[in-house]
């Protein structure tokens, strides 16, 4: 399974949301560019990037996605905002190694299908769950899909892969989230990734176990310092290996 340290910003600065509030974002004073650095540093392959001001229609981090992109070393999956043809094309063409597409999907799901197939196993499909619904537009309004429809639409796809996230992850059951990632994944026929479920690294060895989930997005947990990257990827890596047998 394949840890995906994540970042998110906000007003060039690195943020985490509670139930995905913009509104209401906690601000963590440290470095973006570094932080990127950091995240391969520890041993990461990928990160994940999400630009909450481009979901608000303003641009006001492009030139500093564009340097985490060219300082990371390691391939970034971008989301947040990118709701165009010429959206998905602009940051690939900066040099993005995925685009996740969530909002315009469930808008244009024909223009998504088209850009899956011209642009194989580099666009992702992100279904953000609310209550039993596909929200879009940063998680504010209620798409007329269930999460297993808007999979489903999607099923013969070339996507790289699908972003569950469980939008109400701040709720006490543990046991009920990891519920919705498993029965979603089982229906999906595009590898999962996991995200809004991981505190600790005990979360990480619980979903490796779960068939589909080929990765888990984390970021506050790791600002938050419940968990360390370089711990958590070493769980993730381990989860599958053969145990021999005592004789």
């Amino acid at each position: 399974m394949r840890i995906y340290p994540t970042m998110e910003l906000q007003d060039g600065r690195c943020v985490t949301l509670d139930k995905g509030r913009l509104d209401a974002a906690m601000i963590w004073h440290v470095d973006p560019i570094e932080t990127a650095r950091s995240f391969a540093a520890a041993g990461a392959e990928w990160m994940h990037l999400t630009d909450f001001d481009a979901i608000e229609g303003r641009d006001t981090n492009a030139e500093l996605v564009e340097q985490i992109i060219r300082a990371a070393e390691i391939p970034v999956q971008l989301g947040g905002g990118i709701r165009s043809r010429e959206n998905v094309e602009r940051w690939i063409d900066k040099g993005v190694g995925r685009v996740v597409v969530g909002t315009l999907a469930a808008r244009d799901p024909h223009l998504v299908k088209e850009l899956a197939a011209h642009y194989p196993d580099q666009i992702v499909l992100a279904v953000d769950v609310w209550r039993g619904q596909v929200m879009t537009e940063g998680w504010r309004n209620p798409s007329a899909f269930t999460p297993e429809a808007f999979l489903e639409a999607f099923a013969d796809v070339p996507l790289a892969a699908v972003i569950v996230t469980d939008i109400d992850s701040d709720m006490e059951d543990l046991e009920a989230q990891l519920g919705l990632m498993s029965g979603l994944a089982a229906s999906s026929r595009t590898p999962v990734i996991a995200s809004g479920v991981v505190r600790t690294v005990d979360d990480i060895s619980r979903l490796a176990y779960i068939h589909n989930i080929s990765g888990a997005l984390v970021g506050r947990a790791l600002f938050r310092k419940t968990l360390d990257l370089s711990e958590a990827l070493n769980v993730a890596t381990r989860a599958h290996e053969p145990v021999a047998q005592l004789q």
